[in-house]
């Protein structure tokens, strides 16, 4: 899959590991808002259908997001394509991730 609308939004990792059971929250300094389109975003501790489901939903909470899909790597890191309508502040998907209880990985490349 192509995306060529990719905006870096500058999210850090903090630690790996699975939040179906157990919800750990972790901060981030990032600030850098993403453009309108398309950007990705790397999740640590997605296992299964259900960690997508709660980040798939956090992260459709914010406004400006029209969609979301993630390419689940179970017990890696997982990568979360986020589409928008607009400007979407980086500092809300960090904390709409955390609210899933997981982690933001290094951004991609």
């Amino acid at each position: 899959m192509s995306i060529d609308n990719r905006v870096d939004l500058g999210l850090k990792d903090s630690a790996a590991g699975c939040a179906c059971c157990s919800r750990a929250s972790t901060s981030s300094d990032a600030e850098t808002p993403a453009s309108a389109g398309s950007s990705d975003v790397l999740v640590s501790g997605m296992t299964c259908s259900h960690c997508v489901a709660s980040v798939t939903e956090e992260l459709s909470g914010i406004e400006g997001v029209e969609g979301v899909s993630v390419d689940l790597n179970a017990g890696g890191t997982s990568r979360v394509t986020i589409r928008t309508s607009g400007p979407v502040d980086a500092a809300a998907v960090a904390t709409a991730v955390q609210q899933a209880g997981y982690r933001l990985a290094a951004s991609p490349s």
